[in-house]
């Protein structure tokens, strides 16, 4: 096995390395956030009327447990696209992001105190107002946990692609193995850790940022 390592390896592929970075954070971030605008939605409903959680969760249970492969082989049937071409590994990121985020969402809105939807149902709140400005707000918490391991999924399954000729840091895995190549494994795999990490910590922070009043209750909590 070549252990050209770490080095020598490293300064002739930088430009590989950030290609195949770039694109794997394309192939696994644009699904998340598609899937987090369709899962909002889906979640109200079925935070919202017993019939569509009855119907949504379930479904988003099975369609988690549809094997990353098969789906990415069945996608081109579906949808008509060619064989390699992103939306194949986009399109099940998506789904899985969606099943992760629904019963997510439908919780965090169910555990919105009621007394806190009445207030501002009397002050004169409609639904959809009253949903953007209080009840949305107030699950944030929750539907961010639920982003976190969508993302890190996300990072992770991205790779998957590779398997049928679809880039990404997947694609230098597969490569090194082909090359019998340990260096390009070991980096991509750390690679895709670190970014995962990384992409964890921000939303971590952003979820912090657009959320004082929970910083408020931890800080209140330790004083006391």
């Amino acid at each position: 096995m070549n252990v050209d390592w770490p080095w020598p390896w490293l300064d002739r592929n930088w430009d590989k390395i950030g290609e195949a970075t770039s694109e794997h954070l394309y192939l696994a971030l644009l699904p998340v956030l598609v899937g987090l605008l369709v899962a909002i939605p889906l979640g109200w409903a079925a935070s919202r009327w017993a019939l569509a959680r009855g119907i949504l969760v379930p479904l988003a249970g099975v369609l988690y447990t549809i094997p990353s492969l098969a789906l990415i082989t069945l996608v081109p049937l579906l949808i008509g696209t060619r064989i390699i071409d992103p939306l194949n590994v986009q399109v099940p990121l998506a789904i899985y992001t969606i099943a992760l985020l629904v019963r997510s969402v439908s919780d965090a809105l169910l555990a919105v105190p009621g007394e806190v939807t009445a207030a501002a149902t009397a002050i004169g709140f409609r639904r959809f107002r009253r949903f953007l400005t209080v009840e949305l707000p107030l699950a944030i918490p929750v539907i961010i946990a639920g982003l976190r391991v969508a993302v890190v999924s996300a990072m992770s399954l991205a790779s998957v692609g590779a398997l049928i000729g679809i880039g990404g840091l997947g694609g230098l895995i597969t490569e090194g193995f082909k090359r019998n190549n340990a260096v390009e494994m070991v980096v991509a795999i750390a690679l895709i850790v670190v970014i995962a990490l990384i992409v964890d910590a921000l939303l971590l922070f952003v979820g912090g940022l657009i959320t004082p009043w929970t910083r408020a209750r931890r800080v209140r909590a330790v004083s006391a």
